[in-house]
């Protein structure tokens, strides 16, 4: 394999440790600086130049994108999606979560844990803003800082009212967040490669200092996440569509409350501390995933013209409610489903001697004009899911259909929703 590192920095311990574990490997590794890259664009031939020369075919890349240049960076990872090469993380992903306010709406609408946060401009609406994430103290954010900086903590609403005020002035957009108390200087770091948490720590911040990040001086140590940490620190890195994450989480009392989610997380506090191979771990999911680039849906269903993904909510006395899935008319109709979501269990690719039910909600492709007439009028009026919004796979509860001829019956495979 042919890896490029996308790195301003080779000589920092991350992109060290990633160039010598692919090296271990027997792979070719290439640290490239972002920045050298030049963009050309012409019809059906996006490609890269590197240092004023035609860049070389890569089977991967691997973005470490530092937060000053994530316009430009970006866009070379853009355009090497666009060249049908691999990368861990998405460009989209990394704008996601490299904004604070976007990434907290995104993973608003899903049923992860988050600190109430609240985003405010007019200085009238500070006040009530407050109040309404709990009253003092408040934890109050710059949209883009890193590493701890531009987190404050104000103690009472009057300080919160004038730090807010402050910042707006020197045109500072921020956010104001409910202080969870129970974890006050600590939180918990979890490492995302793929579909598993490789490597965990929790950070303790030290002295009067309520930041735990270890640029603050937090000390850290090795901790073992539970299921529910671990299966929201891996549904929030998939969400935000990335396959390398960071995942910074709270301990609250009503479960882990994402702070943040880190697209370039560091890798020498975690490996020290837990003394795991995580670099290792990155280069052997990219070498597992190197034939299989993504694919931009949005992309290639608008090339589809009429067809296209949405979302069908399958209501009481439907007429496909107790029929199988081959049963019904949808395979007639040339509509094919994805996924199908029943509660908490996800089918991906469904056989056809599954048996539909009330409230299955089903992710089809098809012309557009049939899946609209198969939408119940409530939900095509309150709910129109967009490509881009595909529902997130959730990484607990999966179920697979057997394959045609196995022992297993389609009673069966009901039983074990």
């Amino acid at each position: 394999m042919k890896l490029g590192i996308l790195s301003c920095s080779p000589n920092c311990y991350s992109t060290r440790r990633l160039k010598e574990a692919g090296v271990q490997r027997g792979h070719k590794i290439k640290v490239l600086n972002t920045l050298k890259f030049a963009i050309d664009l012409d019809r059906g031939a996006p490609d890269l130049y590197f240092r004023r020369k035609h860049l070389s075919d890569y089977d991967a890349i691997l973005p470490r994108i530092g937060a000053s240049i994530t316009y430009y960076g970006t866009a070379v990872v853009r355009q090497f999606e666009q060249m049908n090469v691999f990368s861990t993380n998405s460009s989209s992903g990394i704008v996601n979560s490299r904004d604070k306010l976007r990434s907290l709406q995104i993973l608003s609408r899903h049923q992860i844990g988050i600190p109430r946060t609240t985003f405010v401009r007019d200085k009238r609406d500070v006040l009530p803003a407050i109040e309404r994430v709990g009253g003092a103290p408040v934890i109050i954010k710059l949209l883009e800082g890193t590493q701890g900086i531009g987190v404050l903590l104000a103690e009472t609403i009057k300080s919160a009212e004038a730090i807010v005020e402050l910042l707006q002035s020197q045109n500072q957009n921020v956010l104001i967040q409910k202080f969870v108390a129970e974890s006050k200087g600590r939180d918990i770091r979890a490492f995302v490669v793929g579909d598993q948490v490789v490597a965990a720590m929790r950070r303790v911040a030290q002295g009067q200092e309520f930041r735990s990040n270890v640029h603050r001086g937090g000390k850290t140590e090795r901790v073992e996440l539970t299921d529910e940490q671990r299966d929201t620190a891996l549904r929030a890195a998939q969400i935000m569509g990335l396959r390398v994450a960071g995942v910074d989480m709270l301990e609250g009392r009503d479960g882990p409350q994402i702070m943040e989610i880190n697209s370039s997380p560091g890798l020498e506090g975690i490996e020290r501390c837990t003394q795991l191979d995580v670099a290792g771990a990155i280069i052997d999911h990219i070498a597992a995933h190197v034939d299989f680039p993504e694919v931009d849906l949005r992309q290639r269903l608008t090339v589809s013209r009429g067809w296209g993904v949405t979302e069908i909510i399958i209501p009481e006395g439907a007429d496909m409610v107790g029929k199988t899935i081959g049963s019904s008319d949808l395979l007639d109709k040339n509509i094919n489903i994805l996924t199908l979501y029943r509660d908490a269990t996800v089918v991906p690719n469904p056989r056809s001697d599954r048996v539909l039910e009330a409230g299955d909600r089903l992710l089809c492709f098809g012309k557009l004009e049939t899946l609209r007439h198969l939408v119940p009028k409530k939900i095509r009026r309150h709910r129109r899911p967009k490509i881009q919004d595909l529902p997130e796979l959730p990484v607990a509860n999966i179920v697979h259909d057997p394959p045609p001829g196995s022992s297993a019956t389609a009673d069966s495979n009901r039983g074990e929703d």
